[in-house]
């Protein structure tokens, strides 16, 4: 597991060095640019990744198949820490069974997007690294793709632990 956390480490220096090389000002044409040493992942790493993205989709599908399945508290129990303490287990369940209920049955499910955030501390979110995986889901009662969005979030044990559920159609704006 200790790999994972410092190919989420590694991942997340890359993003930051693009992010400001991208703020930067444009240097003037008469005089060479001085260019940061820009990180690349290896083809380990690279594979590394694919791995994760893989293992990640495949652990998502497995939660959206509990709450298929109304196992959503089962969900809960195995969670992050973190999570547990945003929201109490009657709630998760309460909330995921509503929103749910309104989509009706599960139609289809399309191809997992993986993203991945770091969040320092003090922010809206609890500090840590977190992993998205987004998926378009048809559900009975939806005439439009909804994105499914499991979120995990790599607790201090170095295992990646449920951090949330949602459902977001095209209406919710978000």
């Amino acid at each position: 597991m200790n790999h994972r956390f410092l190919l989420s480490v590694a991942l997340m220096a890359c993003i930051g060095t693009a992010s400001a090389q991208q703020a930067q000002p444009a240097q003037p044409a008469q005089q060479p640019a001085a260019r940061p040493a820009q990180q690349t992942l290896t083809p380990q790493q690279q594979a590394q990744l694919a791995k994760q993205n893989t293992d990640m989709s495949k652990a998502a599908l497995q939660v959206m198949q509990m709450v298929d399945a109304n196992q959503i508290g089962e969900i809960w129990d195995n969670a992050s820490a973190t999570m547990k303490r945003m929201v109490t287990r009657d709630d998760f369940v309460k909330q995921i069974t509503i929103d749910r209920n309104n989509l009706g049955k599960v139609s289809s499910r399309g191809n997992p997007a993986v993203s991945r955030s770091q969040f320092p501390a003090g922010a809206q979110v609890p500090e840590g690294f977190y992993l998205n995986v987004a998926v378009p889901s048809t559900f009975a009662k939806s005439q439009t793709p909804v994105r499914e969005l499991v979120s995990f979030r790599l607790d201090e044990d170095k295992t990646w632990r449920v951090s949330g559920y949602s459902l977001r159609g095209p209406s919710d704006g978000k």
